[in-house]
């Protein structure tokens, strides 16, 4: 986690997360002293923008949306990109940072690198947030901080997983993309972003890291977590090909004023 700071003064005992990304933005809002989550929001682009134009959307939003316009006491930035790699802590040095990403990820010279310290997996996770989004919330809000949404993706699935005597596939889903995260008793074994538009590029991903793994799809136990809900597409297929299939719970127990199913929002819930 990376924190930017100045001197800001506690307004009240609400929290706000920030989830962002090319393709939308999402806003949750905690009521820290009675564990209620009060306003949860996505904002959805009708396509991939650039760091700008999420900029002033994100501006945009702020000064439109009531409820973002009081005091929070603690803000938290979430970045989705695919701009990430995992390194072991042991091998790990800032002064190189750069060359962790430059073999998987395409990135500009001019392009911040930031890390978050991943201490359950004893590992770092390198990767790009978006600079001038955080220009932006700096001079709005002074302090924040900020995770890529990959580590506590990581983070919350090896809690979870900690005490777990078997393996288990975790499949994350958003929109235009997913993440695989698979643990044995307690250990990462993998971590991958994919890009998908049918279910089968779904479900293709899906059983080509199984092969990879030699995970048998007859006896894997695949946990799924994110946008997805029984009997849609994306469920249907996975169900046809994966025996054992079921949804995953937050670590959290925070209460959400609107219905919603509980495996929804999973990043978001887990920022604060």
């Amino acid at each position: 986690m990376a924190i930017a700071s100045k001197q800001n003064k506690k307004l009240t005992n609400q929290e706000l997360s920030i989830q962002i990304s090319l393709n939308g933005l999402s806003f949750c809002i905690l009521k820290s002293n009675t564990n209620i989550i009060s306003y949860l929001k996505h904002f959805a682009f009708t396509q991939k923008q650039t760091p700008y134009q999420v900029l002033h959307d994100l501006k945009k939003i702020f000064d439109t949306i009531p409820e973002l316009q009081v005091g929070f006491n603690t803000i938290h930035v979430i970045y989705i990109n695919e701009l990430s790699t995992l390194v072991p802590k042991s091998l790990f040095n800032e002064d190189a940072i750069a060359d962790y990403l430059k073999f998987n990820s395409k990135i500009l010279q001019t392009d911040y690198i930031a890390h978050d310290e991943i201490a359950i997996n004893n590992s770092v996770n390198v990767y790009v947030p978006y600079i001038n989004i955080n220009n932006y919330l700096y001079e709005k809000f002074g302090t924040f901080a900020y995770k890529h949404y990959s580590t506590i993706l990581i983070e919350e699935i090896l809690l979870a997983e900690k005490d777990a005597q078997d393996q288990k596939m975790y499949v994350h889903v958003s929109k235009n993309h997913f993440e695989i995260v698979v643990s044995n008793k307690g250990k990462l074994i993998l971590y991958n972003t994919f890009t998908y538009i049918t279910k089968e590029d779904f479900i293709y991903y899906i059983l080509f890291t199984a092969e990879q793994l030699q995970l048998n799809p007859e006896t894997l136990t695949l946990v799924l977590l994110g946008d997805i809900v029984k009997e849609d597409a994306l469920y249907n297929i996975v169900f046809k090909y994966i025996r054992h299939v079921q949804f995953g719970t937050p670590n959290t127990n925070y209460i959400t004023e609107e219905e919603e199913t509980i495996h929804y929002n999973y990043i978001l819930k887990h920022s604060f």
